[in-house]
């Protein structure tokens, strides 16, 4: 079976990593063209990673190049254009998180995909280690009974350098602070593994770096099953963690780490009682699978070729986007945000800004 072949829009940081988890893929996948406004990074990228097709725009490589798949790598801020521009030609698209700057934007590239292709997916790589995937099958099961309570922590450290680059720290071209670019990757785990939420009342804030985002918000979560989750995102965070806690009726299931998994970052505690079923069914669960853009590029291509939409799909991240919109609105008004307070009528729809999430601009505004 041929390789699937990728383009890759965006040569810098986070491209250097897709193409590194491409090669982990053997024969799986080959990556035939790139393009960057970027001449010396494009030729850089293109030289590392033998690549023949070299393109200063998107155009140009789309007009030359028929990819099975093209890699969104850019800044948060081009995402949505270059998108639709590669599902508007009949190819499938997996762009970095986050996928659009807003659900207006999202809703738009989801709106472009055909039933049988060409395909939008967003890079939510947390889903795909197996220390998550057998949890989410141990819910399903039942084996671990209801869920209760959560916790949801992304503690990083972003210094003011980090701020400093021209793109970050903006409505406009980052489409929010830790909540838009850090945090969704620990939220959408949550929701992998609890499902929809109902209800969010956050706050936001800016602490102490110089943005126009905020740099921390905090947020209580109801989710449809009766659960409830708390959730801080912060870049003020010396000491980094990432950390996700999920209280069953049967067992505390424990996932601490900073920007990947492995096995060794799981821990489960059984409820009295329950000791033997819980850890028989933990341990004979799936294994062995860390975390990262390689677990989810191999699904993502296994999709494609058996002619399937991959994962994450756009229902999915829409879902996730939501809650970075809720958590952004009920900051802005002070009062709970349900999902179907996020509709087309919302300001927050349009872009996480809304009318004003930041400290200094809480009261009072309409969603």
């Amino acid at each position: 079976m041929r390789p699937i072949r990728i383009a890759i829009a965006g040569t810098g940081s986070i491209a250097r990593l897709h193409a590194t988890a491409l090669a982990q893929l053997g024969d799986g996948a080959t990556i035939v063209a790139a393009t960057d406004v970027d001449a010396a990074r494009l030729a850089a990228f293109c030289d590392s990673h033998g690549i023949a097709g070299r393109y200063d725009t998107l155009d140009g490589l789309l007009a030359d190049c028929r990819p099975d798949l093209v890699h969104v790598c850019t800044p948060p801020g081009s995402h949505a254009g270059l998108a639709l521009a590669c599902l508007r030609a009949g190819l499938s698209v997996l762009v970095e998180k986050p996928p659009a700057l807003s659900l207006a934007e999202l809703h738009a590239m989801a709106a472009a995909q055909g039933k049988a292709g060409p395909f939008l997916a967003t890079v939510f790589q947390h889903r795909f280690g197996s220390g998550a995937r057998r949890l989410r099958r141990l819910i399903c099961d039942g084996v671990l009974g209801r869920p209760l309570v959560a916790v949801c922590h992304t503690l990083w450290y972003r210094d003011q350098a980090y701020f400093d680059e021209p793109w970050r720290g903006r409505w406009d071209t980052e489409g929010g602070g830790p909540t838009m670019g850090h945090g969704i990757h620990q939220m959408d785990l949550l929701l992998y593994l609890l499902g929809d939420w109902t209800q969010v009342q956050s706050i936001s804030r800016r602490q102490a770096r110089r943005t126009d985002t905020e740099d921390l918000s905090m947020a209580h979560v109801t989710f449809a099953s009766g659960a409830v989750a708390s959730v801080v995102n912060s870049v003020l965070s010396p000491r980094e963690e990432s950390y996700l806690r999920f209280d069953f009726e049967r067992a505390t299931v424990e996932l601490t780490h900073v920007y990947g998994y492995g096995e060794e970052n799981w821990a489960i505690t059984p409820a009295p009682g329950f000791e033997a079923e819980v850890l028989s069914a933990w341990e004979a669960g799936e294994h062995g699978v860390n975390s990262g853009h390689a677990a989810q590029f191999a699904a993502v291509l296994a999709a494609l070729r058996e002619g399937s939409a991959p994962p994450v799909t756009s229902a999915d991240a829409v879902r996730t986007m939501q809650l970075v919109a809720g958590i952004y609105a009920s900051a802005s008004a002070n009062r709970p945000v349900s999902p179907a307070d996020l509709g087309p009528q919302s300001p927050f729809y349009q872009g996480m800004d809304g009318a004003g999430a930041v400290a200094g601009r809480l009261s009072g505004a309409a969603l």
